[in-house]
């Protein structure tokens, strides 16, 4: 027994030896920490790279914020000079502008004559003739205007809305007028009822026919022409205009008649006395109605 305990105890010497030489093994070996060198070389390429994108982005970043410090700076200039603009008043600005005038012309009048010379003439050295006639008719329509602001007669006022139409129409669009007639012309060309002769001098000159071309007292050809959406909306527009115009002077009119809200609540004086009578005692009651009414909810 004694023996094979003795055994038994080399045997795990001897492992335990064997051990100690296995564990010892594994430690690693002086070539492998060279081998860590060329990995450090792509981390230094890497460092470098995006260094370059920060400063192209930190550029980018610095003149943007230059772009909105200088827009900053505009808009704030552009919005002092619009409020500058809008706190003077435009018919100020002309009326200054008309004394100044006036008061260099009445200057320059008495420099004039007390050279002794003729202040009319020199101030007529400054405009042509034709501009000088311009002026005196425009002075002459002016003149004749301000005598017609008086009421005189229905007629008189008729006039004055005709040529006031008139003026709003605007000039005639002589190009659109040519190319139609044009084209009626070669229609009618096409058509045999109208034939065009050349004169000796190189004229030519349009021969109707049958006398439907040209419109005489019994022609009813305009009863078919028909007018673009332009001229129909220009037309709808002005009645517009025109009807507004009358509500506001109907307005005017109620209002200094004492009647503010414009609305015809009566059929005679007495009827109009018992209204206000009764607005005067119940309207205190009824104004959430009355408002539902105008505004359209009511149900």
């Amino acid at each position: 027994m004694p023996p094979a305990k003795k055994r038994k105890t080399d045997t795990s010497t001897n492992t335990t030896a064997d051990n100690q030489t296995t564990t010892k093994s594994p430690s690693p070996p002086p070539e492998s920490a060279p081998a860590a060198a060329p990995t450090s070389k792509p981390s230094s390429s890497s460092t470098t790279t995006p260094s370059a994108a920060v400063q192209d982005r930190l550029a980018k970043f610095r003149a943007l914020q230059a772009r909105a410090k200088t827009s900053s700076h505009q808009n704030l200039k552009e919005a002092t000079k619009e409020s500058q603009r809008l706190s003077v008043d435009p018919s100020q600005l002309t009326s200054i502008n008309r004394k100044h005038a006036r008061a260099s012309a009445k200057l320059l009048k008495a420099d004039v004559e007390e050279a002794g010379g003729d202040f009319e003439r020199k101030r007529a050295w400054d405009w042509t003739v034709e501009e000088s006639e311009k002026w005196d008719k425009r002075q002459r329509k002016k003149e004749a205007h301000r005598d017609d602001v008086a009421f005189r007669d229905y007629s008189q006022l008729s006039e004055k809305v005709y040529k006031r139409q008139l003026r709003e129409m605007g000039a005639p669009d002589l190009e659109k007028y040519t190319k139609e007639k044009m084209a009626q012309i070669e229609k009618a060309a096409a058509a045999g009822t109208l034939e065009i002769v050349e004169t000796e001098d190189g004229e030519m000159i349009a021969v109707d026919k049958d006398g439907t071309f040209f419109s005489t007292a019994d022609s009813t050809a305009f009863a078919q022409h028909k007018p673009d959406k332009a001229a129909v909306d220009r037309l709808v527009a002005d009645l517009h205009k025109a009807e507004e115009a009358a509500l506001k002077k109907r307005r005017d009119r109620q209002a200094k008649q004492g009647e503010d809200n414009g609305d015809v609540t009566y059929i005679n004086e007495k009827n109009k006395q018992f209204n206000a009578k009764l607005a005067r005692f119940y309207d205190k009651y009824t104004a959430e109605i009355r408002d539902s009414f105008e505004r359209g909810t009511m149900v």
